[in-house]
């Protein structure tokens, strides 16, 4: 189950991530779903081997929640920063 969890957690962790984080990064929901999955996986990791909270395996885990919207913040964030335009 954690991998099918982590897939859905991910699709719900990138809308609400990016609700949180607004802004002009490039994509559109396509994207923010991957950048949300793979937020997920990342938030998984950072809990069980930094964190050592678990990891992301139960929708009425308050941890698991964190960890997914977690990560999926921080990967939209690194995906803005590396699309970016740089403005003369």
């Amino acid at each position: 189950m954690g991998f099918l969890t982590w897939i859905i957690f991910g699709l719900l962790a990138g809308a609400l991530a990016k609700a949180i984080m607004p802004g002009k990064q490039g994509g559109g929901m396509l994207i923010t779903m991957i950048l949300g999955i793979i937020g997920a996986f990342i938030g998984g990791a950072i809990g069980v081997y930094v964190l050592h909270w678990g990891d992301v395996d139960s929708f009425w885990n308050f941890r698991s929640w964190i960890l997914a919207i977690g990560g999926a913040l921080i990967v939209l964030w690194i995906y803005a920063m590396l699309t970016r335009e740089t403005r003369a």
